[in-house]
């Protein structure tokens, strides 16, 4: 049998919620509960080995990529293998603290790597290594938020690096870790961002949402001519996405008919639903944004195999919208009762139920790393791991087609970068 190997990319980001670097998570899911050596090793070469794979310039666009290091493989020759322009090597709590390892890191660091020590607790253990360390990272999740402030307030002492938290969920534990002096912030709060269910549809978004029922229920071209011309913005964003590497055109487009013929309606209706989810500039939503498109890929590149075309297609929107709420800020039924969608998009998105909720839990749990999830939905569509593995480092590269600069702004479906790497 092949590896079971699993991708993750959690953002982390500054106090103003911009992209500061990505914590690198490639695991099999057998060594992730393993305490062998080997396995550990082989572990972290997996991390080390699909990086330089997918390319750390394309991967990270400038960003820092944190990557956990075992002891097997911080005392291996692999960690040499990456440029340390690129990483910061985050030191596992389980390392032990010896002079090898002291020696091992100050060997590294003439070479220009930078480290982080992962989950730092306030032993005597630890003191040696916060002079040769950039960062600390606290798990506040996993304690009250008055140890937190203790130890930032204990470590400052002999620290002169910086701080990052970690697994912040909520906005009041994002202020009081900012308040209390960390620099950078890891977690879901950042990836599912508050929803204000009180907001109201805005004009921009309803003009799509007429567009995306009138694309779904009518097949006359000149009914949907018209409604774009009226908005200049749409057309010009159609015209662009028309005449862009992405839609694979031979000749240029200069009218909304012509884009229309061109693009065909299935196209157009995809198009639509990336325009609505991703156009709010937020810089928290740009992240989410991203990890919406990622999902809808993933969720349809999952399904090429099992599913027809139309179906497909359904897997991409049932995944893109399962991040709406957070990104439009307003309630997912609203949002449905404005949309006339298939029952299964439906039944997945609030019921997770029908044929398409096993994709849309699969994409999610990759996305957590959560390998028992993984392992059991994979199961439910008959699906093995390393097609799953596959499938994610596809959409990661298609996202950043589509996206363009990594977490600089939302994404902007008119204007993908094709070919980027």
């Amino acid at each position: 049998m092949g590896k079971e190997t699993f991708l993750a990319r959690q953002p982390i980001v500054d106090a103003e919620h911009r992209l500061f670097a990505y914590e690198l998570l490639f695991r099999q899911s057998m060594a992730a509960v393993s305490a062998q050596i080997t396995n550990q090793l082989q572990a972290g070469v997996e991390v080390i080995g699909n990086t330089l794979c997918l390319g750390p310039d394309w991967l990270l666009h400038g960003r820092l990529a944190f990557i956990n290091l075992d002891e097997a493989t911080l005392m291996s020759d692999f960690v040499c293998l990456l440029p340390p322009r690129h990483v910061v090597y985050e030191i596992l709590e389980t390392v032990p603290v010896t002079p090898v390892l002291i020696a091992r890191i100050q060997e590294l660091r003439q070479l220009g790597y930078r480290f982080a020590l992962d989950d730092f607790v306030c032993l005597d253990e630890y003191r040696p290594l916060l002079p040769m360390v950039d960062f600390v990272k606290l798990d506040v999740l996993e304690q009250p938020p008055e140890k937190t402030v203790e130890i930032i307030a204990h470590i400052q002492l002999n620290f002169a690096g910086q701080f990052i938290a970690e697994k912040v969920e909520t906005r009041e534990m994002f202020e009081l870790c900012r308040n209390s002096g960390i620099q950078y912030f890891q977690g879901y709060y950042f990836a599912r961002p508050e929803n204000l269910a009180n907001k109201a549809i805005q004009p921009g978004q309803l003009a799509v949402l007429e567009l995306m029922n009138k694309v779904r229920v009518c097949e006359d071209l000149g009914e949907i001519e018209e409604p774009l011309r009226r908005n200049a913005a749409l057309t010009l964003r159609l015209l662009r996405y028309a005449n862009s590497a992405a839609t694979g055109l031979q000749q240029q487009v200069h009218t909304v008919r012509q884009a229309l013929t061109q693009v065909g309606l299935q196209t157009l209706y995809r198009w639509l639903a990336l325009l609505l989810i991703t156009a709010n500039p937020a810089p928290t939503n740009a992240l989410t944004a991203r990890t919406a498109v990622t999902r809808g890929r993933l969720c349809e590149l999952l399904g090429q195999s099992r599913l027809d075309r139309g179906a497909q297609d359904e897997l991409f929107i049932t995944g893109l919208f399962s991040l709406a709420e957070p990104l439009l800020e307003i309630p997912l039924a609203h949002l449905l009762e404005q949309l006339s969608m298939p029952a299964p998009i439906v039944q997945a998105l609030v019921h997770q139920t029908g044929p398409y909720a096993p994709f849309l839990k699969l994409a999610e749990a990759s996305e957590r790393s959560d390998f028992g999830q993984i392992a059991r939905y994979a199961g439910a569509i008959d699906c093995s791991p390393e097609e799953v593995n596959l499938a994610q480092l596809q959409s990661l590269a298609w996202t950043e087609e589509m996206t363009g600069e990594a977490g600089a702004a939302a994404v902007d479906p008119a204007t993908p970068k094709a070919g980027r790497r």
